[in-house]
Order: structure tokens, then C-alpha cells, then sequence
């Protein structure tokens, strides 16, 4: 009897749905209720977003397309197809970017007197000032280097901008010079007390002749390469992770490019000859109306200090029960505490770390990281604990994207302190967040625990949206100094054979762990959900929705009549609101001041509900590739506040869309209500106001209190 394949579920492809993540983006920078200033910050995160996605998705599809591997997509693309998509959605982007710079945002600027202008647009006094700054500040840095036989086509780096000029002689005709634009120079230089500002591109090729004295320079444009930037490293092919990881660095840089971007004033030529000697492909040149790398516009937002033209200021808050003169070990042990950052302040982990390093009763601390910031108080906090003769071993990440030099200079720096330093397992990426503070207390070692949804991360503590739990409970403390122990004591061959064999298991009661139960332990969820039928309900809030076996849980749910909502901030491939597969299923997104990152998902379980807070999203990468921690709220008062924390996320209607079943999405309708401002309001009102953490001061946050009180005494 012939066999048929089974029905392919519905699903939207998810490089496409990155891009209309993008396009949410774009909008706030479009909303001209948005602050103007922030409006140009949402233009740049848009461009490094866009740029991000031609490094990592358009080179992973490249490299699909170059070994002819022509596996479909789950939507059912070839690499092919999907390129061709991408390629079109992404062009699309890329001209609303330039639109909305060029036709909103600039002008909305420069009736506020802040003004982007090109050198020619100077007054003839203004240029003379501006020649004689180019001359002795920035043509020293630069060298001009000509394209002829005798001079090879130059390599271009990855994401910097460079010149294309076009000089001619009398005797020898035109050729070609090329020059890059040092990344150490200012991306714009400001007149008339920094309220107007003159890109670095724009005062270089006006001022090229300097170069060329008995030569005429022509015409020249701007343009950058972005290029592939995915790390492959080979099992058996890597002796010391380290060194593989630097190397792979290294040829990284130059790998192949996915986009030539290029001001399109350039003439065919000028573009054929950079397509040819940066090898692109015709397909990948994206010209540019304007102002390459808008990214770096919103270092114009850095400097203006106009408090109209900025969201209102917020700085974080602490806890009222952290915001106390008891050691912060007594207070943990008086019950569980949740963080809900950036409206608490990120300074609580500091300072608890603070005090562990400088405890003498603290002997051991245990900590993960996976993307820290430069100068991180972590790190300083990790370090002192070393110096201080804790046993301090840290787990640090060295395959997190785009940050890999960095952790490996961090975790060098750990190293020469004291700490035991172990880099990952090669292959599956360490993406759990916690902390594990073991002290000595009445004749036994108890555990101190934080786990979070974010990153270890001051800068990124301002701007994302996480949950943090700290909590002294005993069961919590084991499993996660378990979890570390696991990612310092197995290797990466070892837990492969676990994982591959389906052998004994590390045993977790609360914890949760990708790869060995994350995948399966979420079905069986939704499955049980599904028995409920109409009564059962699901609430979700992550970053992205990918993996097609939980979309297929989620629409048999569906069918059963479970009532699900989603809030998915960037990718997701489910298709809500399908008659028969998905009418119960609503997905949102929100785009608003902070970057939605939270991971936190409720199960009504027959009116006793679950709540359970993740380092990972619902993709296959997560459940499979990575080292993830799910873990459950069990306080009472925490299970409140999460459950507050989904409520008024879901009550969005300001800065919310929602996903159609045709894969659009439009923006909610029915009012202004806006749930980071409510977030900010019940801050305000319920916690005990902090300033933002000066990571220069070393000392924890209430010897800075008392030094203050004395000080008003």
C-alpha cells in the first residue's frame, strides 16, 4: 500500500520573519510621537539589526547555496528560494530606512536645530575651518591606495566604510583609488556648539585633492562590505577551544561578502569594479540614498542633552527589602526576591556578588557567563572574590556571537586573578544565566542563588527587559552548583554520549535543562495543557517561536480549545487564527523604549497554575545547541508579581501587533495604554528610589546609603 507523507504544518518562514521584526522597529522610528532623538536611535538599531542579518542569516543561507545543500526550509524553501526572498524583503527594508531618514526624521531635526549636513553645504568660512581641521586631524590617519596592475585590489574589512575615487592625470588618464575610513575616527564632527554635524565620509571625499595635488579627482562615493560571519568549528578538528575560537576570529574577517553597500550616485563602473574585487555577486549590491552606516547616527543622540527631544529620564529602582541596612545573605534568606530589570535595578546582582567577594564566611563562588560589557562590575566583583581567596570558577562562553574576543580577553583576566576558567562544551553553546554563592553558616555551607533571563550585563541591564530571582532555597542551590558542575566536569564528547545514547541522565527536581529535557519536558506541558480542553490556557512570553514539534503541540492544543497567548518579541513561525488548526492561539509583539527579552511562561494546569522562567526561547537551537535553565516560581509573592508581569504585558495596546494568519502584522488598536510606562509607574510608587551604579565604586550599595545619611546629618 503506498505510503503519504504527512501534511506539513503551517509555518512562516523565519529569516523573513526577522526582517518584519525589522520593520516593527522601523516604525517606532517612524512615529512621530516617538522623542525625536529616540526616533534616530530606532533608525540605528534598525541598521545594526539589518547589518546583523546579512552577517549571520544571509551568510548561513550563503554557505548553504555554496556546499549545494538544497534541504528545504520547514516553510518549505530551497536555500535558493530563500534567498531570493530575503534578498528582495531586505531591499525593501533597507530603502524605508533611507526613507524615513531622509523624508522624516532629518527634517523633524533640523527644525529643531539639529542639523546633518554634507561639507558643500558649508559657508565658504566654514569650509576653510573644516580643510584645516581634515588637514592636520584626519589626513595623517588616512592612505590613498591606487587600483593598477602593479597595485592589487586592496582588502576591504568587514563593516568599515571606505572611499572610491575616481583621479585623472593629463598624461595617464583615470584610475581608481581606494581608501578606508580608519574605524578610530569620529563618525561626525560638530559646529556651532554640537548642534550640527558633518559626517566623517562627507569630509573626506570633499577634501580628497589634498591627496593629489597635480592630479583631479573626479567623483567619489562611499560604500562597506558586510561579510559572512557565522564561526564553524569542526569537532575533530579542534584541539584547544581557545585557539580555535581566535583563529576562526581571524578568518572570519575575511570570509565572503553578503552585501556590498554603495552610495548610489556611483557610476556602473565604479560598481563593477568593487563587485569584482570584493567578490560579491551583482545580486548583493544594495545601493544607498544617503548616509552609510546609519547605525552610527545615534551617537548624534548621545550628545544632545535636550530633555524634550529623549524619553523622559528613569532610573532604576532597589527593592524596598533590599533597601535596607541587613546584609543581603539575611535578607535572600527571609524569601525569595524577583527582580523585573531595567525598572529594578541591576545593581541588586551587583551588590550581591560585591558581597560574597568580600565575606570572609563566603568560600566559593559559581557563576556562568555568556555576554558581559566592557568594565563590567561582574567581572571586577568575580575578580576581587579571587584576590580574596574564594574558589571562584567561572564557565564563560568563548562561541557567543560577536563577542568572542571579548570573553576571551575577560575570561584571561579571570584567569590571571585566580579563577578556574573553563570556556564551554564545543558545540553546544553555555547560555544559562546564574550565579551560585556558597557560604559557611551555623556548622554547614549553604547556597545563595541568582538566575535570570538575561545577561550579566550592566549596559544591557538598562535597555532589556529581564526577569531575575535571587533565593536561598536549599533545592535550587544544589541543582545549580549540579548544572556548573556538569559544565566543568563533562566534556563535550562525554555529554554527546549521554545526550546521543539516551543512558542515565544527570536528575534535576526543579531545574529544567536543554539539550537533555528542555524539548520533551515542554511538549509534555502543552500536552497535559491540552487535556484541559477549554478550560486549559497558556501564557508565553519569549523572544522568538521557532521549533516546529512545540508549534505542532500548540495548534493540536489549539484544536482542543485551549485558550494560548504569546507574546513573541522578534522571529516567530506559528500562524495564529487558521479555522480548525490555530483560532485559539493569539500572538502578539511589543516594540517599545526597552527591548522586550523576559522569557517567562504560565500553564493554567486545571486551575493550580505553573510558572516557570527561562534562559531559552522556543527555538531548535535552544532545546538542542544549548545549555539552558528553566526553572520554576514556587514563592507566593513572586508568583504574583509574575503573574502581574503577564497581565499588563497582555493588556498592551500602545506599542503592541499582533500576528495575522496571512503573516502580517498589525498594530493593535483600542488605545494608548502602554505597558513599560505602567511598569515604570509601579516602580515609582512601590520601590525606594536608586541612581544609576557607578561601576567606578567598588563598595556595596549600603555602605554608599549610610555614607549618604551621614552626610545629610
Amino acid at each position: 500500500m503506498p505510503t503519504t507523507s504527512p501534511k506539513p504544518i503551517p509555518l512562516l518562514n523565519r529569516e523573513l520573519s526577522r526582517l518584519d521584526y525589522n520593520r516593527r522597529v522601523l516604525a517606532k522610528a517612524e512615529d512621530p510621537q516617538v522623542p525625536l532623538l529616540e526616533r534616530l536611535r530606532f533608525l540605528a538599531f534598525c541598521s545594526q539589526n539589518l547589518d546583523e542579518f546579512f552577517m549571520v542569516r544571509v551568510g548561513a543561507t550563503r554557505d548553504l547555496i555554496d556546499a549545494g545543500i538544497d534541504d528545504r526550509t520547514p516553510d518549505g524553501l530551497s536555500p535558493v528560494e530563500q534567498m531570493a526572498a530575503m534578498r528582495k524583503r531586505a531591499k525593501e527594508l533597507l530603502a524605508d530606512v533611507y526613507t524615513c531618514l531622509a523624508e522624516r526624521v532629518l527634517p523633524a531635526m533640523r527644525a529643531e536645530g539639529i542639523i546633518v549636513e554634507s561639507f558643500r553645504d558649508l559657508e565658504p568660512a566654514e569650509q576653510q575651518q573644516m580643510r584645516e581641521h581634515f588637514r592636520t586631524r584626519i589626513a595623517p590617519m588616512l592612505t590613498p591606495l591606487a587600483i593598477d596592475p602593479g597595485h592589487p585590489f586592496p582588502f576591504v574589512a568587514n563593516r568599515s566604510l571606505n572611499v572610491a575615487a575616481i583621479v585623472e592625470s593629463e598624461r595617464t588618464g583615470e584610475h581608481v583609488v581606494l581608501m578606508k575610513i580608519p574605524p578610530l575616527l569620529p563618525n561626525f564632527t560638530a559646529l556651532d556648539g554640537g548642534r550640527r554635524f558633518i559626517p566623517v565620509g562627507s569630509l573626506i571625499t570633499a577634501n580628497l585633492d589634498y591627496f593629489f595635488p597635480s592630479l583631479e579627482v573626479k567623483r567619489a562615493v562611499l560604500f562597506r562590505v558586510l561579510r559572512n560571519s557565522e564561526i564553524s568549528l569542526e569537532d575533530d578538528e579542534v584541539e584547544d577551544l581557545r585557539d580555535s575560537v581566535e583563529a576562526e576570529l581571524r578568518r572570519r574577517e575575511r570570509k565572503q561578502v553578503v552585501c556590498l553597500e554603495i552610495d548610489s550616485r556611483a557610476d556602473e563602473d565604479v560598481v563593477r569594479l568593487l563587485v569584482a574585487g570584493t567578490r560579491a555577486k551583482a545580486e548583493d549590491v544594495y545601493p544607498a540614498p544617503g548616509f552609510l552606516k546609519i547605525s552610527e547616527l545615534a551617537g548624534i543622540a548621545d550628545v544632545i542633552e535636550d530633555t524634550q527631544l529623549h524619553f523622559a529620564d528613569f532610573n532604576p529602582r532597589l527593592p524596598q527589602r533590599l533597601a535596607t541596612s541587613a546584609d543581603i545573605f539575611s535578607i535572600i534568606r527571609g524569601g525569595d526576591i524577583l527582580l523585573h530589570r531595567p525598572y529594578d535595578s541591576f545593581t541588586a546582582v551587583v551588590e550581591l556578588l560585591h558581597a560574597a567577594a568580600t565575606d570572609p564566611d563566603v568560600v566559593a563562588i559559581k557563576q556562568t557567563l555568556y555576554q558581559t560589557d566592557e568594565g563590567s562590575p561582574i567581572i571586577d566583583k568575580l575578580v576581587l572574590a579571587a584576590e580574596n581567596g574564594k574558589q571562584v570558577s567561572v564557565v564563560i562562553e568563548l562561541q557567543a556571537r560577536f563577542e568572542e574576543a571579548r570573553n576571551i580577553a575577560l575570561a584571561a583576566r579571570l584567569q590571571d586573578a585566580g579563577a578556574q576558567v573553563v570556556y564551554g562544551l564545543l558545540g553546544i553553546q553555555t547560555h544559562a544565566k546564574l550565579s551560585v554563592i556558597v557560604r559557611a553558616e551555623e556548622g554547614s555551607l549553604r547556597h545563595y542563588v541568582h538566575l535570570s533571563t538575561g545577561n550579566y550585563n550592566v549596559d544591557a541591564a538598562r535597555v532589556y527587559t529581564d526577569l531575575d530571582l535571587l533565593t536561598a532555597n536549599d533545592d535550587f542551590g544544589r541543582e545549580a552548583s549540579q548544572l556548573v558542575n556538569l559544565l566543568t566536569g563533562y566534556s563535550a564528547a562525554s555529554l554527546s554520549e549521554v545526550l546521543d545514547s539516551g543512558g542515565e541522565r544527570p536528575r534535576w527536581n526543579h531545574f529544567v535543562l536543554a539539550p537533555f529535557d528542555y524539548h520533551r519536558w515542554l511538549i509534555g506541558k502543552i500536552e497535559r495543557e491540552a487535556k484541559f480542553g477549554p478550560q486549559g490556557r497558556i501564557v508565553a512570553k519569549l523572544n522568538s517561536l521557532l521549533d516546529p514539534q512545540v508549534i505542532q503541540a500548540l495548534y493540536d492544543a489549539s484544536r482542543a480549545g485551549v485558550k494560548i497567548d504569546l507574546v513573541v518579541r522578534a522571529m516567530c513561525a506559528l500562524v495564529p487564527g487558521i479555522e480548525g488548526v490555530s483560532e485559539n492561539i493569539r500572538v502578539m509583539s511589543i516594540v517599545d523604549r526597552f527591548l522586550e527579552h523576559s522569557r517567562i511562561v504560565r500553564f493554567e494546569n486545571g486551575g493550580a497554575p505553573e510558572l516557570f522562567l527561562s534562559s531559552g526561547d522556543w527555538m531548535p537551537r535552544n532545546f538542542k545547541n544549548r545549555v539552558e535553565v528553566t526553572f520554576p516560581l514556587l514563592d507566593r509573592d513572586v508568583r504574583a508579581r509574575a503573574e502581574q508581569v503577564l497581565e499588563i504585558v497582555l493588556a498592551d495596546t500602545a506599542s503592541s501587533w499582533e500576528l495575522q494568519a496571512d503573516g502580517t502584522w498589525l498594530r493593535r488598536n483600542g488605545g494608548n495604554f502602554s505597558s513599560q510606562a505602567r511598569f515604570i509607574e509601579i516602580t515609582r510608587a512601590e520601590s525606594v528610589r536608586l541612581g544609576p551604579y557607578d561601576e567606578a565604586m567598588d563598595e556595596p550599595l549600603k555602605v554608599r546609603r549610610k555614607a549618604r545619611k551621614k552626610k545629610k546629618r
